[in-house]
């Protein structure tokens, strides 16, 4: 998988990336759940293959790896509305 890293090792540009693909999956419908579980699956796939260069991700993504599912659930709707907050 071809992955932008400057999308995602700047932290504003993380969180806006992360913010416009939260409004898009709004637009097109997509419940608040949905929007949680894709979070949740994208959270776990950087968790397992993108080893983070800013402290910030390395604090989410320590949290992620040591957090029950409801745990990984419950940073993941934070995340979403830390975003939609900033957006």
């Amino acid at each position: 998988m071809d992955l932008n890293l400057d999308l995602i090792n700047d932290w504003d540009k993380w969180k806006e990336t992360l913010s416009r693909a939260v409004s898009i999956g709004e637009k097109v419908g997509l419940s608040d759940d949905s929007i949680k579980d894709i979070g949740i699956k994208i959270g776990e796939f950087l968790s397992s293959n993108v080893d983070p260069d800013n402290h910030e991700q390395r604090l989410l993504k320590e949290l992620f790896d040591v957090g029950s599912q409801k745990e990984r659930e419950a940073l993941t709707n934070m995340i979403i509305k830390m975003v939609h907050h900033n957006h």
